[in-house]
């Protein structure tokens, strides 16, 4: 009988510090997060060095309470996984130089992650992706849909142009005067509103599977001044369910697109925005077209970024031979190759 891996990963890419011990890629033995929402809150939106400086004040501590969570000591563990990237240079760095530490310190080995593939791995926890799969990774920074041939090999098949959904969300919720983040916020919104404002649907209908969300944000931005302008009321619920609907239009229909040209066996929804319930409903009935692929969201706890999904996707590299040494940098501009025509 093989001998379980253990993993302890770090996660440090934007305003949340976590880290955890993974069993086997698929089970979650500990996890611990350090949120910093409201220090970025009256900012509206993350301050690097505010982020940095929070990251270097929870990690070793995070990294003691995983252990005795897990109730393992570091001569348990199998290797040490951390996110290289993409992310913001200043917040990678601190969980890159704690793995480093660590790994060095127990003689352990380091394997690098790619942020986004931990995200989409982070469905292993609900259960095994199987190949060839599909995921939709949509978050805060990428919009994407990436294409796993096999294991451990991402492709970019489709990109976003411009912003980002979560971006679009955190800009659209800025202008209606709401909290940050306020993707969650919107989305309670949207299900008391009516879709009555006629937005654009950006890129819907072109032959590829690329996204746009600029000219949403942008109308929905436009709506609003013409309307303070003329002395006129916007019905927030109303325009948060107009928006909305847009969104996950453009979402769905381009995921259906790639389902349709990419027979897959497993479908995944992954990244902050997978939270959102319009878009996990959307593409539950999307699903229905598609009998023979498992769809497989990724769990609402997991949705947003953690350390967990690095154990996960960790794993899976570690299996196949990732090995960073101690000269490992954060890379900011980490991505998926993209498939070639």
């Amino acid at each position: 009988m093989a001998k379980d891996r253990l993993i302890m990963a770090f996660e440090s890419s934007a305003d949340e510090t976590s880290v955890a011990i993974v069993r086997n890629g698929s089970e979650i033995v500990s996890l611990e997060t350090a949120t910093q929402i409201k220090s970025h809150q009256r900012f509206g939106g993350i301050v690097p060095e505010v982020a940095s400086r929070h990251h270097i004040e929870q990690v070793t501590i995070l990294a003691q309470a995983a252990l005795e969570d897990a109730q393992v000591t570091y001569d348990d563990l199998d290797a040490v996984a951390v996110t290289q990237g993409p992310g913001l240079v200043g917040a990678l760095l601190i969980g890159v130089t704690a793995a480093k530490t660590i790994a060095w310190a127990h003689n352990l080995p380091i394997v690098p992650v790619i942020h986004l593939a931990g995200h989409i791995s982070a469905a292993n926890f609900v259960e095994p992706i199987q190949y060839p799969a599909l995921a939709l990774m949509v978050s805060g920074g990428h919009t994407e849909l990436v294409l796993m041939r096999e294991e451990y090999d991402y492709l970019v098949i489709g990109d976003t142009r411009d912003d980002a959904a979560g971006e679009a969300y955190d800009k659209v919720g800025r202008t209606m005067g709401l909290k940050y983040p306020s993707g969650k916020i919107i989305d309670d919104m949207a299900h008391q509103g009516t879709d009555t404002y006629n937005l654009p649907r950006a890129m819907l209908n072109e032959d590829n599977f690329d996204f746009s969300f600029s000219g949403i944000k942008s109308a929905v931005i436009n709506l609003m001044h013409n309307a303070e302008q003329r002395g006129e009321t916007i019905d927030l619920d109303d325009l948060a369910s107009s928006f909305q609907a847009a969104v996950v239009e453009i979402l769905v229909g381009k995921a259906q697109r790639a389902l349709e040209a990419y027979p897959v066996k497993s479908f995944i929804v992954a990244g902050g925005v997978a939270a959102n319930r319009g878009l996990r409903d959307a593409l539950a009935s999307m699903m229905q077209r598609f009998p023979d692929t498992e769809y497989i969201p990724v769990p609402i706890a997991l949705a947003g970024d953690n350390a967990a999904m690095i154990g996960a996707e960790g794993d899976i590299a570690y299996r196949h031979g990732a090995r960073a040494g101690l000269d490992l940098n954060a890379n900011p501009a980490l991505e998926f190759d993209y498939l070639e025509d």
